[in-house]
């Protein structure tokens, strides 16, 4: 079995983490939050994003990076574009963290800095900022599990009204 886990560093969009919450909960990926929200988890956005899929999530809460780091420990690999490696030329191992700073600041550039070798980027045209964080954990969280032959997921789909 393989562990996935998914950091978001002090989100600010409620429908974003909801979004995320619903890929971790479809994945298996556990679901780390890393203070301070720019929303309170009561957020009914937050929940409505989220679906009916909040209680199926494997979720962990911190207070700052400090206490993420101290609390968790495997691969670390920081999704920013700023990165010079390509997301999908990466070989994850199993319990690989892959995390995501602030939808409007990203990580901090210190971290970057110091972990240079574990910087990724998605590829995207080079006038344009960025993609839209739930869809950036997504790319990244189906990489990851394509690279792992999708471990305990659904490959096949079934017709309600017919049988093949």
């Amino acid at each position: 079995m393989y562990n996935l886990n998914i950091v978001l560093v002090e989100p600010q969009i409620p429908q974003n983490t909801g979004n995320i919450s619903r890929t971790c909960a479809v994945t298996g990926a556990k679901l780390h939050l890393i203070k301070p929200f720019g929303f309170e988890i009561t957020d009914k956005q937050l929940k409505r994003a989220g679906l009916d899929y909040w209680d199926k999530l494997d979720i962990s809460y911190y207070d700052n990076m400090d206490d993420f780091f101290s609390r968790n420990s495997g691969d670390f690999f920081y999704f920013t574009t700023k990165g010079e490696n390509v997301y999908s030329s990466i070989e994850y191992p199993d319990n690989a963290y892959i995390i995501f700073g602030r939808e409007d600041k990203g990580l901090p550039e210190t971290l970057l800095y110091h972990n240079r070798e574990k910087c990724v980027r998605i590829p995207m045209r080079p006038e344009l900022r960025s993609l839209n964080l739930s869809n950036s954990v997504a790319i990244a969280a189906y990489e990851i599990l394509r690279q792992w032959d999708f471990p305990d997921l659904s490959r096949k789909g079934k017709l309600t009204q017919f049988n093949w």
